[in-house]
Order: C-alpha cells, then structure tokens, then sequence
C-alpha cells in the first residue's frame, strides 16, 4: 500500500473532530467520558453548530468538559446545570444548549432542577453520564449505586433499610409530558458507540427544533472508583448495570 492509499479519505478509521481541542484529557483510563466528548465534537461539527452551541458544564469528573470541545461554555453551581441552561435556552432561542452532567451531579444535588426543567419542556438536550458512584470525590454512594455494590460510604455494599432503592432518574423523567426523547446507551463497544452517536444527534435536532426536552443516559464505567481494570469494568457493567438501567429507547415523540 503506497502512501495515497494510506491517506485517503475512504481509508480512514480514525480522526479527532475539529471541536476537540488538543489539550491531552485528564480521565483516568477506561472512563466513558472522553469517548461520549469525542461523539459530542463529532456531531456538533457534522451540524455545523460549533459557533452556535453552548455547553453547560458539572461539577464532577467532567467539570474541564470545556477545556477538551472547542464551543462556550457556561459553568453551573452543583446540579443546577438545567436551570441555567433554561436561562440560555430562553435568552438565545437558536442556539443549541445542552448540559453535561454524571448521577452524582444530576441525580442527587440536581434532582429538583432535572425534574422541573424536563416538566417544563425547556428545548435542551441532556447528557447524563451514569456510572453509579461518585468519581471525582472518592468513590462515594450514588443515588444510582447498585444493591449490594461498594463503594467508599458503602464498604458492606447498599442497603434498602439504610440507603434506599438505585434512583431510576430516566424512568421517572420519561413520565413527565414536556420529555420528547429518553434513551439509554453505553459506549463499551463499537456498535453501541455507533447507537449513542445517533441518540445524542436526535436529541440535539429535538432541541433545535423546539419539541421539548431530551435525556441522553449513557452508562458507563469507573475503572478507579470500581477498582477494577478498564476491561473489568467493562464486564461488570454489562452484567450488573444494565440488568437495572437496560438499553433502549424509553420514549420517543
């Protein structure tokens, strides 16, 4: 193979989005979270909105979202992501607005801002990254922490009588009437990067045209909290996340 085939286009497998920005990412290794960035550049490049799409940012994991996709950004208090993203969503109707945000993030602190953006119909897209424990803090319990499972403030795993049942957050917002689109993805293999690429692209065409909010749940891993190998965590998720949080689409309007 001479040179002109290795570089032509219809040969390519790889290729970083003109969104991302060079700076080298900080996830530890396995994490779900710099391949849902990578999907998040590339369709926000393939719609041509790099000029017109403003991210709001968590606080967690992803709190540097910003230092990696090269489009504005506005930084939320912990879990008020969906409040401040109404504001902008009011204050500029034709941009595309979306949030960013993990269990702890949007499930827990954020509960109440989730619930009522999502009751309300605000026009923005949600990204919420579920790995059911707390990441950037130590490895803490979740609302979405699994029966059973450890973690730091569960050493014996979660309990009903003390902790309560995982929260089911997607399940509860595809009731509410102003929710257009819910799915749940994961990005452990190619074709379920393939299926979430296209879930996130339909849940900023909803936004953009003004059919309500969208939910996009992809479960994902924490090699470090987990203590567990990428390739470990990969397993364990498959076995014991998706058995509660299934893949699918839950609504779909």
């Amino acid at each position: 193979m001479n040179i002109s085939e290795i570089i032509n286009p219809a040969n390519l497998v790889y290729e970083k989005p003109n969104v991302m920005n060079d700076t080298p990412m900080h996830y530890c290794p396995g994490c779900s979270h710099g391949v849902v960035h990578k999907l998040i550049g590339e369709i926000i490049g393939d719609m041509n909105m790099q000029d017109k799409t403003i991210a709001i940012a968590p606080v967690g994991c992803a709190v540097f979202a910003y230092q990696y996709l090269d489009i504005d950004w506005q930084q939320a208090a912990h879990g008020r992501a969906p409040a401040l993203a109404t504001a902008v969503k009011r204050l500029l109707p034709d941009r595309l607005v979306f949030t960013y945000q993990g269990d702890g993030d949007l499930a827990a602190i954020g509960t109440a801002e989730t619930i009522h953006a999502c009751n309300r119909g605000e026009n923005i897209a949600i990204i919420f990254i579920n790995n059911g424990i707390y990441g950037m803090t130590g490895g803490q319990m979740a609302p979405t922490t699994l029966l059973g499972m450890k973690s730091s403030t569960s050493p014996n795993g979660r309990e009903v009588p003390t902790a309560g049942h995982p929260l089911n957050m997607t399940n509860l917002l595809a009731q509410l009437k102003g929710v257009c689109y819910v799915t749940r993805q994961a990005v452990h293999t190619v074709a379920a990067v393939k299926k979430t690429k296209k879930a996130i692209q339909k849940a900023f065409e909803n936004s953009m045209q003004n059919k309500g909010t969208s939910i996009v749940e992809v479960v994902s891993t924490c090699s470090s909290g987990w203590k567990m190998t990428p390739a470990d965590s990969n397993d364990w998720m498959v076995e014991n996340m998706f058995p509660e949080f299934p893949m699918g689409d839950l609504k779909n309007e």
